[in-house]
């Protein structure tokens, strides 16, 4: 009996979270970024709220984007997650953007307890990376 109660126990705190669990401020695991994601009608977005490079370049632009028209706009407040639909627990079939390289990537977001967000980005699959992003309080 004290088995099964563990297993139950382990089961109950391996549950999958609610979608809307991803709405929130997240720090990401490379350069202190602090990303926000909200809904955007019935999908969900992210933006750019601040970074280590942020801090010291606030006014830094997004100067590697491959549009050339669009290397003049801001990095704070820029969206870089989008297009997702919601998928079971989590969302897929959106897309992130990295500043670093001026490349969009297609994402997967999935929350992963109330404070944790598996971010999945991928030039094609298999080819991708999973950051693990940790809620703002």
């Amino acid at each position: 009996m004290m088995i099964g109660s563990i297993m139950l126990v382990l089961a109950a705190g391996a549950a999958p979270q609610n979608a809307d669990a991803a709405i929130g401020r997240w720090k990401t695991e490379t350069r202190n970024a602090i990303v926000e994601v909200a809904r955007c009608g019935a999908s969900i977005c992210g933006r750019v709220i601040t970074s280590d490079a942020l801090r010291t370049q606030p006014e830094m632009r997004d100067i590697n984007n491959k549009d050339a028209a669009l290397r003049n706009r801001a990095i704070k407040g820029m969206q870089m997650l989008s297009g997702f639909t919601r998928d079971g627990n989590g969302w897929s079939g959106g897309t992130i953007y990295n500043a670093d390289d001026g490349k969009t990537y297609s994402a997967k977001v999935t929350p992963v307890g109330a404070d944790q967000l598996k971010v999945r980005g991928c030039v094609f699959v298999p080819l991708c990376k999973t950051q693990t992003w940790t809620r703002v309080r």
